[in-house]
């Protein structure tokens, strides 16, 4: 347990954060699942559009620091090649 003034702030602000990048994650989750359905029924389109959602949320999420930087890049580049594919 915290004693000290600013370690109770600091589990405050600690516990405000997750719950923030809980929700970033989450909505990163479903934006590249839903490109991951698109790709798996083999709509260009939707995959396309998927992907234009998907790409920049990956690398906001990187930015944040929810993401690594290189694990976003990996992921956008992976996805690229597989919406590419579909061609």
């Amino acid at each position: 347990m915290a004693n000290t003034s600013s370690a109770k702030k600091a589990t405050r602000k600690i516990a405000r954060r997750t719950e923030i990048n809980k929700m970033r994650k989450t909505r990163m989750r479903n934006t590249v699942k839903k490109l991951e359905l698109a790709l798996a029924a083999g709509d260009k389109d939707a995959a396309v559009a998927a992907f234009q959602a998907a790409q920049p949320l990956l690398m906001r999420s990187a930015q944040l620091g929810v993401l690594h930087k290189n694990t976003a890049s990996r992921k956008v580049s992976r996805l690229a090649a597989r919406v590419k594919s579909l061609g």
